[in-house]
């Protein structure tokens, strides 16, 4: 399998994570979806990372539908297999994307020029941002992952949108805001799919 994707991108640390924990080989191409010779059109319309060539040559793009993929390959399972549980999970996959779309969202707008961001619209993505997390720790209650006993998908994905926040938006300070939220962080972080994958301009 070919996994093209950034090393920034929370979405794709998703796969990252999942293919990791999972433990599948896959070789990983860089692309840079800013660079005006970017390539990842060939791998997907829509010129977004992660796209995964799986190895009979398909390509699957958009990060749900290839974690829903690499889940049906063997080894831990990280979504249920079906009902209420499953549906959970997909929600907290949900929750964890929506957050980081509106990190992102925040992230680009600030780059435009002063005079022209619109602080108003920045404000409503990060009260996007502080309601989703508040909603992760509401959900994680006194359990130590949002799966219970062990991480699911909903938790690699809600961590991966803390994560990024904390690399690309540092002020938001959410760990000492979320002491709760913290301890499971933590909890991620100690692990090898968490610990190799952190985010990094490369």
């Amino acid at each position: 399998m070919k996994l093209v994707a950034s090393k920034t991108s929370p979405y794709a640390r998703k796969i990252r994570i999942i293919l990791a924990e999972k433990k599948l080989a896959f070789e990983f191409a860089g692309e840079n979806v800013w660079d005006p010779a970017t390539r990842i059109g060939d791998y997907n319309p829509l010129g977004k990372v992660p796209a995964l060539v799986t190895d009979e040559g398909e390509t699957l793009f958009d990060s749900p539908v290839i974690a829903e993929y690499l889940d049906g390959l063997g080894g831990t399972r990280l979504l249920p297999a079906g009902g209420i549980e499953r549906a959970r999970v997909k929600r907290q996959e949900a929750l964890g994307d929506g957050i980081a779309d509106a990190g992102i969202a925040v992230f680009l707008e600030r780059k435009r020029e002063a005079a022209r961001q619109d602080g108003a619209w920045i404000e409503r993505q990060l009260g996007k941002v502080r309601s989703g997390m508040a909603a992760i720790e509401k959900e994680l209650g006194d359990k130590p992952y949002l799966g219970g006993e062990s991480p699911s998908l909903g938790d690699i994905a809600c961590g991966c949108a803390l994560f990024w926040a904390e690399f690309r938006m540092p002020e938001l300070g959410w760990r000492a805001k979320h002491p709760t939220l913290d301890a499971w962080a933590r909890r991620l972080e100690a692990r090898p799919s968490f610990s190799s994958t952190r985010p990094q301009d490369a």
